[in-house]
């Protein structure tokens, strides 16, 4: 069992930058894979980045390479997502997501049984 809650999200300019947390409790953390996903409005929930138990496998979307980075602080309980030059684009809600330790990263939702309750993220123009 873990309870994940994301903070960190807000209103940012184009080219901005946001960092995203997603502190947990429950253990042990470390031996849950973790990823980022994101929904905006009108659409279906989306993978964003992913990261293994841990931490030595990442995985991103192709529009978040190069500009987003997924880490995680077992000794902490908490994952990140830092987000730099972020656009319009990126506007969604951000949500933290817990599925059990795998040697790849795991894209779809139905693998993950843990979720926090999002924290949203406006990129403006």
């Amino acid at each position: 069992q873990v309870q994940l809650v994301e903070s960190g999200g807000g209103l940012v300019q184009a080219g901005g930058s946001l960092s995203l947390s997603c502190a947990a409790s429950g253990r042990p953390f470390s031996n849950y894979a973790m990823a980022w996903f994101r929904q905006a409005p009108g659409k279906e929930r989306e993978f964003v980045a992913g990261i293994s138990w841990s931490g030595a496998s990442t995985y991103y979307v192709d529009p978040v390479k190069g500009r987003f980075t997924i880490s995680r602080d077992n000794g902490k309980s908490t994952m990140y997502l830092q987000m730099n030059n972020l656009k319009p684009e990126d506007t969604a809600v951000y949500y933290c997501a817990a599925g059990p330790p795998n040697r790849g990263i795991v894209v779809l939702t139905t693998f993950y049984d843990y979720w926090g309750q999002g924290t949203q993220v406006t990129v403006s123009s």
